[in-house]
């Protein structure tokens, strides 16, 4: 192969990263840095029809494993293209009653507004990446 196709070929492959990387960025700058505290039913609606991929997590100020799961939601929230929405199961019982939640935490994820995964109980943070890599581009 001759030199001038070589570094053609190179500067191509270099574009097309630059392009992906572009896309990431846009996707998150697209959602929230930190979790969104749900406000009510409507306002849950809402989260789930203005973003694509949303983790919710269902929690209660008094469960230990939801505040140490906190800060790990925390950092998926800066750091991916998915939103985290937060759910105070105290404050709002009808709608954790309505997504089936019964244990503390629940995560669930919803995709195009429609629930893809769920889990219940602590998960470490490459569980909850590896779920968010399964359904987000």
């Amino acid at each position: 192969m001759d030199e001038p196709d070589e570094l053609e070929r190179i500067r191509e492959k270099k574009r097309e990263q630059l392009r992906e990387r572009a896309e990431r960025e846009q996707q998150l700058s697209a959602t929230p840095d930190a979790p969104i505290p749900v406000q009510g039913p409507a306002h849950f609606e809402e989260v789930l029809e203005e973003y694509p991929t949303v983790l919710v997590d269902f929690y209660a100020d008094w469960c230990g494993p939801c505040q140490m799961l906190a800060p790990i939601l925390d950092r998926l929230a800066a750091d991916t293209a998915a939103a985290v929405a937060k759910v105070d199961t105290d404050a709002h019982q009808l709608l954790a009653q309505q997504h089936g939640v019964r244990g503390l935490p629940t995560l669930v994820l919803f995709v195009d507004g429609e629930p893809a995964e769920r889990l219940v109980g602590m998960q470490d943070e490459a569980r909850l990446r590896q779920v968010l890599d399964t359904h987000t581009d």
